[in-house]
């Protein structure tokens, strides 16, 4: 009697247990593949610190700012050149491996220095942009040279480490913003309009 009552709690805490994590297979009604598994699957670090790469250059970097129309009576200036952090991001996309592979393929960079000096700054015309409205381009290009000491170990299949003492890149990065035509307010109305 008491085996049988056991049983019976065994038997209907598993089909509770089963019922609470979606593992009734009669009851899933997906259509096309699944991909659940009844055990954790380990994901690779990679995709993580890719995902957050991609994250904060989008955040950061990718996104064109709207400002305010440019005054009559002085030059337009770009906003603020490319900060250390988007130099190097920009270096390590343009390498496209991001330290490398441990054991087999692994890159340092040390005492890096950076320049990073203007070499264009102008306005386009105005013109009407969708969704935006009449706006004008402001260009603003910028040459990083990077100096710094490159350790590359190798791993396999011969192992060895080489460092250079005196390397460099140049990396171009475009600085681009929009700015308004005309007023910024739509409330207000143009003085020659009554």
């Amino acid at each position: 009697m008491k085996f049988s009552s056991l049983f019976i709690a065994c038997c209907f805490a598993a089909v509770t247990l089963a019922g609470s994590t979606g593992c009734m297979f009669p009851l899933n009604t997906q259509l096309g593949p699944s991909i659940h598994f009844p055990w954790p699957m380990p994901v690779s670090p990679y995709f993580q610190d890719k995902f957050e790469d991609d994250y904060w250059n989008q955040e950061r970097y990718n996104k064109v700012p709207i400002l305010g129309p440019v005054t009559s009576g002085s030059a337009p200036v770009a906003l603020d050149p490319p900060s250390p952090d988007e130099v190097m991001r920009a270096l390590e996309k343009a390498d496209s491996v991001e330290g490398g592979v441990p054991l087999l393929f692994e890159r340092q960079r040390n005492n890096v220095r950076m320049v990073i000096e203007p070499i264009a700054d102008y306005v386009d015309p105005p013109r009407v942009y969708p969704l935006i409205g009449p706006a004008q381009l402001h260009h603003a290009h910028y040459k990083c040279t990077i100096y710094y000491s490159e350790t590359t170990r190798v791993g396999w299949p011969v192992p060895y480490s080489t460092t250079d003492e005196d390397s460099r890149q140049v990396i171009y990065i475009d600085h681009n913003h929009l700015h308004m035509v005309g007023t910024c307010d739509p409330n207000t109305t143009p003085d020659h309009v009554h």
